[in-house]
């Protein structure tokens, strides 16, 4: 009976702990991993390390002067391969970060083409291999789907013109930085998530001094909500094609300007001559390249002209372009191809053709196309975000509903600049008014004498 009673105490608790332990793995990923996943993965890691690097190729033959100094020195016959040596371990919420330095023979390229096989050998969801500098790479190891559910890392990085919108798959925040990547596209299909990230994008930038311009030629159904946040809005072909020949003129008067300064781009001028930068918002691109009758291509061409001007050289001038779409193709019409090459930023969500995404990704970073032809239609706003030096990740943005991303532009609507040649397209913003008291039917007249 003491035995029973001593096995009850014992076990119950264990047990407790145990279903905590199972319940936080499910229900709170970060808490499980700090208290039970980071110390095994790092005693896993420090054990089999340097047999897991030569089963994954990734030793190289010792040099010569290390040979002879293990055969004279140390008095062994046998001489191991050289595994890179880890520099720096360090753990976090999310995984784990290890600093590497390269043995002469292996290059990043290598530890990035062994990194499925690192991630099965450490028993963790996920490797991200990053070149911190010539000679040294970082393995980011993820504990566990941090996409699953999102949630950004508190410091993240910051600047005049960054905005985080989402988060990689290695736990780092995905930064949207205009002075970086001065243009971007963003496709999907629908109910992909690209609405989601678009949403992030403006409660970022609204709490910027930034001028927004909207460009959403569905009767202004995504865009007219953030009405107060924008400087300008155009919600049908005509209007849009009015506001980027606007657009273009506010392009060309800043060049004059730096012109007269001297300066290469606004940032070169001094604060008191710079102008205020421009985010153009375009939505569905599509819009503005179909068209229904002869008499109007001449308004296509010349709109997506004013485009692929605006991505030209627009940059130096300040105006930057956030291009959004279900799909792009060559079937577009003339000057697809053309303003595809200017948009240096690309985040390309599920679709539902493999033409969209490889106008994509395709150009940039053609091992990405097979993974944004794998996203599952149940994980919304899961994307494969990348740029023309040739690297990319998987990334999700977290949930924003539309009425909290307006509520966000009411709330900052007092940053919102007025730029004069954008001016006729300025929104009208309508406020409620509070009454009090019941409201009158009929106007009343006043008495006269």
């Amino acid at each position: 009976m003491t035995d029973l009673s001593t096995l009850w105490e014992v076990g119950l608790p264990l047990a407790g702990a145990g279903g905590g332990l199972g319940y936080a793995k499910v229900r709170a990923p970060r808490v499980y991993w700090s208290l039970v996943g980071l110390p095994v993965a790092g005693v896993r890691f420090a054990a089999t390390y340097r047999s897991t690097m030569d089963v994954c190729g990734l030793t190289v033959q010792p040099s010569r002067l290390r040979a002879f100094m293990v055969r004279t020195v140390a008095r062994r016959t046998d001489v191991q391969p050289v595994p890179p040596k880890v520099r720096r371990v360090r753990g976090s919420s999310t995984g784990m970060r290890v600093t590497l330095r390269l043995p002469a023979g292996l290059e990043p390229a290598d530890v990035m083409a062994a990194s499925e096989r690192l991630r099965h050998a450490w028993g963790v969801h996920s490797v991200n291999v990053m070149e911190t500098k010539p000679g040294f790479v970082e393995l980011r190891m993820t504990g566990y789907d941090v996409l699953r559910r999102v949630t950004l890392p508190r410091r993240v990085p910051t600047g005049s013109m960054a905005v985080p919108v989402a988060l990689r798959e290695d736990g780092t925040a995905f930064v949207r930085d205009y002075l970086k990547v001065p243009h971007a596209l963003t496709l999907g299909a629908n109910q992909s998530g690209k609405s989601m990230y678009q949403r992030n994008l403006i409660a970022g930038l609204a709490r910027l001094p930034v001028a927004l311009v909207g460009i959403d030629c569905k009767r202004g159904v995504e865009q007219r909500g953030y009405a107060p946040r924008l400087s300008a809005l155009a919600v049908a072909p005509e209007e849009a094609d009015g506001l980027l020949e606007a657009l273009v003129g506010e392009m060309e008067s800043r060049f004059d300007l730096l012109s007269e300064q001297g300066a290469a781009d606004i940032w070169a001028l001094p604060e008191e001559l710079r102008p205020v930068p421009v985010v153009v918002l375009v939505d569905e691109v599509a819009e503005l390249f179909l068209v229904a009758t002869k008499k109007e291509e001449e308004r296509r061409d010349r709109m997506v002209t004013q485009l692929i001007r605006l991505g030209q050289m627009a940059r130096a001038a300040g105006i930057f372009l956030e291009v959004c779409g279900q799909r792009f193709g060559s079937d577009l019409g003339k000057g697809a191809t053309a303003l595809r090459a200017q948009l240096t930023g690309r985040v390309v969500h599920r679709v539902n053709d493999k033409q969209t995404a490889e106008m994509g990704v395709g150009d940039i970073a053609p091992d990405a196309v097979v993974t944004v032809l794998t996203i599952p239609p149940d994980r919304p706003g899961v994307a494969v975000a990348g740029d023309t030096s040739g690297g990319w990740s998987r990334i999700r943005t977290p949930e924003l509903s539309s009425a909290e991303a307006a509520a966000i532009c009411v709330e900052y609507a007092h940053l919102t600049p007025a730029v004069p040649r954008l001016a006729p397209y300025r929104p009208v913003v309508r406020v409620p008014v509070e009454v009090h008291g019941p409201i009158p039917l009929v106007k009343p007249i006043p008495a006269t004498d």
